[in-house]
């Protein structure tokens, strides 16, 4: 199987400069957030293949501009060929709007979830748009971590932890790939291209 993670920025390679061809053989696509929803509707158009997504903070226009034809996976547990995918989308709060929360309103998120949780006995794939506190994630509010993903990821387990929101070109050595425990901690970051048996080994665009 092959994953196309993508967030925060938009790949002329995939939109402006495409041709045909350029997602042949990709399974699935899945967004981390603050990306165009036209060019959503685009990648899932010409890929012919589900596109999940959560919001990142400046993704406000979805809700008079919705990704057509995409699945929204925010608070729910999507399954793909086996695959359990969480999604929970947003920021730290530090500014009014949208798609911004605090630790606890994001603690409360979570617990909401325990129900889909337990029915589906986990998740394999944990997707977010904010990284978790203290690994992958800036010193200022905007772009801290939350750290009740700690729990999520102690108590669960999951293979691959998938999250937007830190641009590689932000510099700092900002890592692409990372371990937490025993799970893969991905920067989708424009684009990320992985089978999910060996997600820290990114494969070559078509």
């Amino acid at each position: 199987m092959k994953i196309l993670a993508i967030s925060d920025v938009e790949s002329p390679f995939l939109w402006d400069y495409y041709k045909p061809g350029r997602l042949k053989g990709i399974d699935l696509i899945i967004s981390c957030g603050d990306l165009n929803p036209q060019y959503l509707s685009f990648l899932e158009t010409f890929s012919n293949v589900p596109l999940l997504y959560v919001h990142g903070n400046h993704d406000e226009k979805y809700k008079t501009i919705p990704p057509d034809g995409c699945f929204c996976i925010e608070d729910d547990i999507y399954v793909h060929d086996g695959l359990r995918i969480l999604g929970l989308g947003g920021s730290m709060r530090y500014r009014p709007g949208e798609h911004q929360y605090t630790e606890k309103e994001m603690q409360r998120r979570i617990r909401k979830l325990w129900f889909r949780l337990r029915r589906a006995g986990g998740f394999d794939i944990l997707v977010t748009h904010a990284p978790l506190r203290g690994f992958h994630d800036g010193d200022d509010l905007c772009h801290r971590g939350f750290a009740c993903f700690e729990e999520l990821l102690t108590k669960y387990q999951p293979k691959i932890f998938l999250h937007g929101h830190m641009h590689l070109n932000y510099g700092g050595g900002l890592p692409r790939v990372s371990t937490y425990g025993g799970t893969q901690v991905i920067n989708a970051y424009r684009t990320y291209l992985f089978d999910p048996e060996e997600p820290g080994r990114p494969l070559p665009m078509p």
